[in-house]
């Protein structure tokens, strides 16, 4: 029988497949903090949730926990005070690899109808966990939102979606008749398990806790393995929050809630996410951060299938524009956004030192960064808008990349502190933008994450696309974008994100930006250059989270062409 749970939800699931064989835009989730789609009192009732969490213990119950962690302080200015249980990995990986045994029992609709059951959930909670993200993260309150709800919860599906259409691909059974010439056929009833990898891990991050924890987290219940996560000490409480949330779903779904576990830390965890990420139990990690952690993983947690999204380097290259105010906005606006805090956002802008072709002619290089500059001081400009574009710094190490990327070169818009008018204490910075020369390309080609951007005088256009291909492929990206109103120039961006593996924007100037990807359309990394060895999602994301277990035995012919 089919579980009532996936039962429930298979309309979404449906819809959910064919957006991700169409790749156009779908959501079943509701962007907008909006009261018709969350209810009257949704937004109160979200930061009353939030508050209560405040100098309290998170009322997770989970057993053979052990003392109690916690020290996450909100970029806005103050100490959450929200406590977690601790815990001792011999006594979490024991609990967790008897709830992954029963959870392996379950059936593949099982998996599933509960992995959608949670979304659904999540995302009636999307006010609470806006504002968890927003005091964890930085990120302003609407991208708080979006970002750490809707968005996030349509990766979290997208991935189930991507589970889903591999498992069904699996039939539980088959008859398998071999014709013999004038012998009786051979016949044979074979059977075939999925047989997930087993403890999963996620590691998570401290910008992005649900948008990138999300993907693994689902891909890894939805294909049948118990998940423990393992939130950045600095972000727990989103992640806090959905491991509730799925502990609930579970236990009223009759299966153990160890499914699904919380392993919180301290800051300075290294030494103990080491030690878990090593244990032979654990087959499955995902992790975003940052290169070293990353490369660690994969070089040492040898008997776990690793999927990493770490650092790289995103560029724009600016060969010509049609637009040329529209292309300054779109790019001063994608440089603000969380105040450079993505992993999407642009660092390199690689302009022609003799400058570009617009429709008023050409613009020199000078011209060209005064442009951008100019946009960055306009959309910074009101301190009181401005703070709900850039949000806030994460943690101090941010604020010290700003003070050493000031000494790189030639500051061309320097970094400002903006009071924030609600929050006296916020870390709020303004984006620095510093002018290099395409020989300083031992500064550029290091990821500087936070609000800083390099414009780079190049030789000419050829050379600006080949050092972007090249950068990216030697040193990751996520996102290039690129500027031309020529064939040959579209010609060459095409070429330098095949050779990068990267994705490629063009030419945009109006309401779309580097920064952000659409779910179901959007492929979120390749895997094929050092910023991610897997994407956000495909079916490489789900399909190796589980194996097929076949058996066989005889049974009579159902056809006899044997001689009589």
């Amino acid at each position: 029988m089919t579980h009532p749970l996936f039962a429930k939800h298979r309309e979404t699931l449906e819809r959910a497949l064919q957006a991700i064989a169409t790749r156009g835009y779908w959501s079943p989730f509701t962007e907008m903090p909006s009261p018709r789609a969350y209810g009257e009192t949704a937004a109160a009732d979200g930061e009353a949730a939030f508050k209560q969490y405040l100098n309290a213990a998170f009322p997770l119950e989970q057993r053979g926990s052990t003392g109690s962690v916690g020290q996450e302080a909100s970029p806005f200015g103050f100490a959450l005070g929200t406590t977690y249980p601790g815990f001792e990995i011999d006594a979490l990986l024991a609990r967790v690899s008897d709830a992954h045994k029963s959870w392996r029992a379950a059936t593949p609709d099982a998996w599933v109808g509960v992995s959608l059951e949670i979304l659904k959930r999540l995302n009636a909670r999307s006010f609470e966990m806006a504002n968890a993200v927003m005091h964890t993260t930085g990120q302003a309150f609407m991208m708080a939102f979006q970002a750490g709800g809707p968005h996030a919860q349509d990766r979290g599906l997208e991935a189930v979606a991507y589970a889903w259409d591999e498992l069904r691909r699996i039939p539980a059974d088959a008859y398998w008749e071999k014709p013999q010439g004038k012998n009786p056929p051979l016949a044979m009833e074979k059977r075939y398990t999925v047989v997930p990898r087993g403890v999963a891990l996620v590691l998570g991050c401290c910008t992005f806790p649900t948008w990138n924890g999300y993907p693994g987290l689902f891909a890894s219940l939805a294909t049948g393995n118990a998940v423990i996560v393992k939130p950045h000490p600095g972000a727990i409480l989103p992640l806090a929050i959905t491991v509730k949330i799925a502990r609930d779903v579970l236990k009223e779904a009759g299966f153990d809630p160890d499914v699904v576990t919380l392993a919180a830390t301290n800051p300075n965890d290294g030494a103990i996410v080491q030690q878990l990420a090593k244990r032979n139990e654990v087959r499955v990690i995902d992790f975003t951060g940052s290169t070293a952690n990353g490369d660690w993983l994969e070089t040492n947690a040898r008997q776990a299938q690793v999927y990493t999204e770490k650092a790289g380097v995103n560029q724009i290259v600016i060969d010509s524009t049609d637009d040329l105010k529209g292309m300054a906005r779109n790019i001063g606006f994608s440089l603000a956004l969380y105040s450079g805090q993505m992993c999407t956002a642009p660092q390199n802008i690689y302009i022609p030192r003799d400058g570009i072709q617009t429709p008023d002619g050409k613009v020199s290089f000078d011209e060209v960064v005064a442009a951008i500059a100019g946009s960055v001081q306009k959309t910074c400009s009101d301190p009181a808008k401005a703070v709900e574009l850039l949000g806030a710094i994460q943690n101090e190490g941010v604020l010290a990349r700003i003070d050493e990327a000031r000494k790189v070169g030639r500051i061309v818009l320097d970094s400002q502190t903006l009071q924030h008018p609600a929050f006296a204490d916020a870390r709020v910075r303004t984006p620095l933008i510093v002018a290099l020369d395409v020989a300083d390309e031992a500064a550029y080609t290091r990821e500087w994450f936070g609000p800083i951007a390099f414009v780079i005088a190049v030789d000419n256009s050829a050379q600006a696309f080949a050092l972007a291909g090249r950068t990216a492929a030697e040193h990751g990206a996520l996102t290039l974008s690129a500027y031309t109103t020529t064939a040959e120039g579209e010609a060459q961006a095409i070429d330098a994100a095949i050779e990068g593996r990267v994705a490629l924007s063009l030419n945009l100037t109006g309401g779309v930006f580097v920064n952000q990807s659409a779910a179901f359309s959007d492929y979120h990394g390749t895997g094929g250059n050092p910023a991610a060895n897997a994407s956000l999602a495909d079916a490489a994301f789900v399909a190796n989270r589980f194996r097929v277990v076949q058996s066989r035995h005889h049974v009579p012919a159902k056809s006899d062409t044997g001689a009589a």
